[in-house]
């Protein structure tokens, strides 16, 4: 079956082209906002720290519920409503900063609540996806979306540094703020393929939390998915939270240049999630993960020597092998757990698992943060970098080490 043949599906190539746009509007927003925060606002390391974690901190407190709500909800209905409560916060971003009235507050109340709402679609969508494509196609699929997802992150990334320096942060929210009202219009046209909640009494919120947690932590694959995963994105924002403060304000290097070394992970996970499903049909899909980590460690140690001159580009190339890693493991993993859960668990372990995996990457933007204000903004590169670096060892101790 050829990789393309999903697109020619109208309901997969609707929740793709949503997804797709969607991506692209959250990876502008992704290098806007803190550069907001920097330029306009004169934002310290701390703040922009505390400003990325909030992006991501606001799946600890609604998290798990969201999980037991989702699998009580038909999916598509609700990732529509979060894009639009989405591109609402978002687009109140630039009116307030062209008033001249956005303050730090406004960010850190539209981080924490747009963070909610991407925990509602992105769990809704995983979710949705083995109902809509099947579970025999499942690495397709995933490797059409998240090889997306990567292709968004080097244009829209790479355009919002170009944006900002010509039309102004604001500008760029702005954009984010559209391409979810796009997501939403292009979701529309994905086929009803649930059928309605079942009516009468429910078990306890409680219960099918418990299920949920239960069903991840007990089983002998997932558990060593979710520390692996746990790991990684503790590494990664310690990595690249402070990259704004480190690559504008500290080495004067313009805007464009960071977009540019970011896109270059977008390269890296975009080569990862195609080669994905070959590297895992060679070694096996559990060994293709610990290997690559493995082969890949010593670039974790390569980033933290950013700095002027070609040490910017040795960085960017070990950027570039982590994030391939991140390609790869994300097509294989993904699938893995998605083939594992049954459809009516599909929510709850969903949300636990974006509750470690986001969890873990607001943890790590706190410490960017508090290791950036009390040792330097390098001491937290160091810091991503011992993460990453050990990141292989929980798949290499579980039984996913030999899984084919």
């Amino acid at each position: 079956m050829k990789t393309t043949s999903l697109l020619l599906e109208p309901g997969f190539r609707n929740l793709y082209l949503g997804s797709a746009v969607s991506a692209f509007g959250a990876q502008v927003g992704y290098v806007a906002l803190p550069l907001l925060a920097v330029t306009t606002l004169h934002a310290g390391a701390g703040q922009v720290g505390l400003l990325s974690a909030l992006a991501t901190i606001s799946v600890l407190v609604v998290g798990l519920p969201a999980g037991a709500w989702i699998d009580r909800m038909r999916k598509k209905p609700l990732m529509i409503v979060a894009d639009l409560v989405r591109a609402v916060l978002l687009a109140s971003v630039p009116v307030a900063a062209w008033l001249g009235g956005l303050t730090m507050e406004h960010l850190y109340a539209v981080a924490a609540l747009t963070g909610v709402g991407t925990l509602f679609f992105d769990v809704a969508a995983q979710s949705l996806v083995p109902r809509l494509v099947g579970r025999e196609r499942l690495t397709e699929a995933n490797s059409l979306l998240v090889g997306t997802n990567a292709a968004m992150d080097i244009s829209g990334r790479s355009f919002a540094g170009v944006l900002v320096g010509a039309a102004g942060a604001p500008a760029a929210v702005l954009l984010n703020a559209a391409g979810y009202l796009c997501s939403a219009v292009f979701l529309r046209g994905v086929p009803a393929v649930e059928t309605p909640p079942a009516l009468g009494p429910r078990p306890k919120l409680a219960t099918q939390i418990g299920e949920g947690v239960g069903f991840v932590l007990g089983h002998a694959m997932l558990r060593p998915i979710v520390l692996q995963g746990a790991m990684t994105n503790l590494g990664f924002p310690l990595y690249s939270v402070l990259l704004p403060v480190l690559v504008v304000s500290q080495l004067g290097y313009p805007e464009w240049v960071l977009g540019l070394y970011l896109a270059v992970g977008g390269v890296g996970t975009l080569a990862g999630s195609a080669t994905a499903h070959h590297v895992g049909a060679r070694l096996g899909r559990g060994r293709a993960v610990w290997i690559v980590s493995l082969i890949t460690t010593p670039a974790s140690l390569l980033v933290p020597l950013l700095n002027g001159g070609a040490w910017i580009w040795v960085s960017a190339a070990a950027w570039f092998a982590l994030t391939y890693r991140t390609g790869l493991n994300n097509v294989l993993l993904v699938s893995f757990r998605q083939r594992v859960t049954p459809d009516e668990m599909l929510g709850r372990v969903n949300a636990t698992m974006r509750l470690i995996l986001m969890g873990a990457v607001g943890v790590g933007g706190l410490l960017a943060g508090l290791i950036g204000e009390l040792w330097g903004v390098r001491a937290a590169l160091w810091a991503g970098a011992l993460f990453m670096s050990l990141s292989w060892v929980p798949i290499y101790f579980s039984p996913l080490r030999a899984e084919r």
